[in-house]
Formats: C-alpha cells, structure tokens, sequence
C-alpha cells in the first residue's frame, strides 16, 4: 500500500521550513550591533517568539539581533553541516546534534555546557483528536482499530516521528524488552493506518488541521497550541487531545556553533533558556520546562495521567546489550543505541518504512 507525502500550500512551506522571521508578533527582533542565526526544527517557534524578545530586554541581550530558521530537524542539521550560517542550533533529537559534532561545527563536550545535557526544554508524545474524539481514542491500540487513519511525519526527515515511534514502540515492546513486539505494532501502523508522512512535526500539525487524518501523533506542546486555537479555528479543525498513560518523554537538545562569529552571544542566549524568566515563558507556550521550582510551579499547565514515562535513556540501555563488540568493548547506549537499532540505515524501523510497513 502506497504511503503518500502531504503537500502543502507554498504559504505554508515558507512558514515551516527555512525561511527567518524578524518580527515575530510584530515585535523587532532583527536590530543590534551584533547578531545570532537561531537554527532550529519546526516545532518550538512559538516558544522562540516570546524567548527571544525578552532574552532581548536583559543586559546581556540587549543589542543582539537575531534571525530564525525553522524547519525539520534532520533537514535543518544537515544544512548547517554544509555551513549555513548558524550560531545557536535547537533541534529535536541528539543525533542531529551528534552529527554536527562531527562535521566540526559543534564542540563534542556541548551537552556539558550548559544545565540538563543542555536541553532547555521538553514534552511529552500526545495523541490529537478530532473534538470531541469520535473515534473514541485513548491508547496506543486504539490506533489500530479498522479505519482510524493516523497523521505522524517521516522519520527520515523528522525528529518528532523518531519520538512519535518510539512511543508506542517502548510501550508494546516493555523498553525494548520485547523488540519483536513493538516492531509488529510499528509495522501495522505505518502499513495500514499511516496515509501521510510530512516532512517536520510543524507540517503535520498543519495537514492535521487541514482535515487529513483521524489521529495526529505529536509533542504535547502542538497539543496545547491547536486546543487553545479552538476558539478561533474552524469546526473540522477543533480538537481535544489524549495523553496516553504510557508515553515518552521528548528531550530537546540546544548547543552553540563553534564557527560563530559571536560565541559569547551565543553562550549568553543559550544560558538564558534555563533561567527561571524563560522557563516560566517555555511552560506557558505548552513545552515542559526542566528546572524543578518551575515544573512545580506550573504542573497545572501540564493534565494527565502518566503511569510510565519512557526515557532515552532506559530504551538505550536494553537496546545497546550486546554491541560492545563491534564498539571498542562498550556497549552502545542512549541515542546511539536507539538510532543503531531503529532508525540508522540498518535500522529496523528504517527498514519498515522502506518496506511500506513489512518487516
């Protein structure tokens, strides 16, 4: 069965992929005797918008201009690996990371930089439904049922379907525990209920929006942004959102380009997101802050029932046993056990893909 890619209008290319914005809400954010390139995936530029001009009224940031480029984190990782112009890079997985590390634009110590693995922010996987979710969706089976049509990005290009996978994938599979488990569930739902693969987290929103699909899977933070826009957006487009009792937690790395020509300016923005004023403003555009007093500060923001949360982390470890052979005696752990196994080249989820859903 042939898997078909959202096209969008060219309104909405421009406005989810590498186009910048200097005034974001009608607010400047362009002017300075200095000047930082902000590359990052799709999905936080709701966040940036109001990060960056307050970032702007502290004294550190005060004459830094920025520019914005937005667009599907593997794709926006390989741009900069070609030497875009960058100095600050967010994206939504470490490998995208990881591989500007070795190209030589980004220190290899660069989660030692700043708090929390340099990761400022984060979410959660989430499952958005059409209002009132007559199709009566609450866990990762449900998905599975006759007809329900599922809308989650390509993972070849994107960082949050690596996330939306590993979701269900974690769950079926107990952590990896049971691979052919979660592998069978992957397979089924990329082979008979996956009918559009956009290119970035952002573009499947829109498609999502646009009326494709039954079930969108997504960072909780898209969740909290399409509920808030109920008021304003039309009847199909109106939706409630489900967080699953077990999902996974989504870790959004940020590091600074070492080839900037303002590596200051670059530390001093980056140091700024985890400041309790920026944390606060993550949490009140819908992603998860990572500072303790503020995540207790604002749970309130964050509904739900979560019974399991998987992590990275716990996936790698089960995932990486047995590969220290063919890895100078150690085994393989975190993301580079989970890219190894599920999505390199050789990757099973890879290969499902490939396949249009057989193993």
């Amino acid at each position: 069965m042939l898997l078909c890619v959202a096209v969008l209008g060219v309104g909405v290319i421009s406005a989810c992929g590498g186009g910048s914005t200097d005034e974001p809400g009608g607010v400047d954010i362009s002017s300075g005797s200095r000047h930082l390139n902000l590359v990052a995936y799709a999905v936080p530029k709701p966040g940036f918008d109001v990060i960056i001009p307050a970032f702007r009224q502290t004294e550190p940031g005060h004459d830094i201009g920025f520019s914005q480029s937005y667009g599907a984190s593997g794709d926006q990782s390989r741009k900069v690996a070609r030497r875009v112009p960058a100095d600050v890079v967010n994206f939504s997985v470490e490998p995208d990371i990881t591989r500007l590390v070795k190209e030589g634009v980004v220190d290899e110590n660069w989660k030692k930089q700043a708090p929390n693995n340099s990761t400022p922010f984060g979410s959660v996987v989430a499952l958005v439904v059409r209002e009132g979710n007559p199709k009566n969706i609450k866990t990762w089976d449900d998905l599975l049922k006759p007809g329900v049509e599922v809308v989650t990005p390509n993972p070849g290009s994107s960082g949050s379907a690596k996330w939306n996978l590993l979701a269900p994938y974690a769950s079926k599979s107990r952590g990896g525990v049971d691979n052919k488990a979660g592998l069978n569930y992957v397979a089924e739902l990329v082979r008979d209920h996956i009918r559009v693969q956009p290119k970035s987290g952002r573009e499947a929103t829109t498609a999502f929006e646009q009326g494709q699909g039954d079930v969108l899977i997504s960072y909780e933070n898209e969740a909290i942004m399409l509920k808030r826009n109920n008021a304003v957006a039309a009847e199909n487009s109106k939706v409630d959102y489900v967080i699953p009792e077990e999902t996974f937690k989504i870790e959004n790395p940020v590091a600074v380009v070492n080839t900037s020509d303002d590596v200051a300016g670059a530390q001093a923005f980056v140091k700024f997101l985890f400041t309790d004023e920026a944390q606060r403003l993550w949490a009140r555009e819908g992603f998860r802050p990572v500072t303790q007093t503020i995540i207790d500060e604002t749970a309130g923001l964050f509904p739900g029932d979560i019974e399991k949360l998987w992590t990275i982390k716990e996936l790698g470890k089960v995932l990486g046993e047995g590969t220290a052979a063919d890895n100078d005696g150690k085994d393989l752990t975190g993301w580079k056990a989970v890219d190894t196994k599920l999505f390199g080249q050789k990757g099973a989820i890879t290969k499902i893909y490939a396949n249009g859903g057989k193993q």
